[in-house]
């Protein structure tokens, strides 16, 4: 039988590859080969450790609950097209140089532009 803290692991994973549209509660436990009790155990400590969230759901009759990573694993699409790959001035980018991170106006714009899309994605939670 494999340690909690694997279970955990592998619970963990599952939820995140299930992406934004979650996950109910009663599929974690039997793709993890756990019985509903264990699975409740594990998402609950999931929950407590504020690495998903849990949101009660109707299903077929039955209230149970859906289950969603807080976040996601990056991609590398997160970070194609941010304006530091091909930028003319990174030769000269720098803590000393005459471009910085903090002073570059492409990047704060890619930014702004990043977390609005974001806060669309994700909403409130």
């Amino acid at each position: 039988m494999p340690k909690p803290n694997d279970l955990e692991q592998k619970a963990l994973q599952i939820i995140m590859s299930a992406g934004n549209s979650g996950l109910l509660q009663s599929e974690l436990w039997r793709k993890l080969g756990a019985s509903s009790r264990e699975g409740s155990r594990i998402a609950l400590k999931l929950e407590s450790k504020g690495l998903i969230r849990r949101e009660r759901e109707l299903r077929n009759g039955r209230w149970t609950y859906r289950l969603y990573p807080k976040r996601l694993p990056a991609s590398m699409d997160s970070i194609a097209d941010c304006p530091c790959v091909m930028c003319p001035d990174s030769p000269k980018c720098g803590p000393a140089g005459n471009v910085t991170p903090q002073n570059c106006e492409r990047l704060t714009e890619w930014l702004f532009h990043a977390a609005e899309s974001t806060q669309d994605i994700l909403g409130d939670s």
